[in-house]
């Protein structure tokens, strides 16, 4: 980490962060789960709002940004770099954010053990690593069984977003998601580019180089089950 992220880490991180190993009935941060193991936000946040969780927050741009954005609502960040999350830290603290949390570990695990099924109000997953290598496609965070644990943990009407600026990826998470029997794309393909998704230099680097991003933005069915796993 950089000093600054350094400095935002020592502040702040016990009080808005949280490693996945200590999130264990009997844990150091059990104080944030409820009666069933799973993440209690009121708990963390002091107040009973909707939930939106993030899957790879990296430097944390677009994250505040879409914390401060929506304050009614809560938010949590998923990420496993250590200084994405000091850099996320300093941008809470910078922009005096309240309704936005960290979270250290795999997201995967993340949703199986604490989430409970039918209780996000959204869903994203904005950029992930393409493994572009087909030998490594396993290793993709859009697989069928991945995808059908992420829209479990979805309230009815609640959207899960994808983005990605890698056209194969792109094609790949279209094919996953429209398997999924629980997903509805009204759009019925690629969304138009959402406005309110703030445009990173990332993004506008990826465009120049001709590689435009793309937006799936899919919507649990209202009637689909929320009970169970997931997997």
């Amino acid at each position: 980490m950089t000093a600054g992220q350094q400095r935002a880490w020592d502040r702040s991180w016990d009080r808005l962060g949280a490693d996945l190993a200590d999130l264990t009935p009997g844990g150091r941060r059990a104080d944030l789960l409820d009666a069933d193991g799973r993440l209690d936000p009121a708990a963390w946040f002091g107040r009973d709002a909707g939930l939106r969780l993030e899957i790879g927050s990296g430097m944390g741009e677009t994250t505040a940004a879409l914390a401060a954005a929506e304050p009614d609502v809560d938010h949590v960040a998923v990420e496993v770099y250590p200084p994405g999350l000091g850099q996320l830290l300093m941008r809470v603290e910078e922009a005096g954010l309240t309704n936005l949390r960290l979270l250290r570990g795999d997201a995967v695990v993340v949703l199986r053990d604490r989430v409970a099924p039918g209780s996000l109000a959204g869903l994203r997953v904005f950029y992930p690593d393409p493994w572009p290598k087909r030998r490594h496609h396993k290793r993709r965070l859009v697989q069928p069984a991945v995808v059908a644990l992420m829209a479990s943990r979805l309230r009815p009407g609640a959207t899960l977003h994808l983005a990605t600026d890698v056209a194969e990826y792109a094609e790949w998470m279209l094919e996953v998601t429209d398997a999924e029997p629980t997903l509805d794309n009204p759009h019925g393909g690629f969304a138009p580019r959402p406005a309110w998704r703030p445009r990173t230099k990332f993004e506008t680097r990826a465009e120049e180089q001709g590689r435009p991003s793309r937006d799936l933005v899919l919507v649990r069915g209202a009637g689909a089950p929320t009970a169970g796993d997931g997997s």
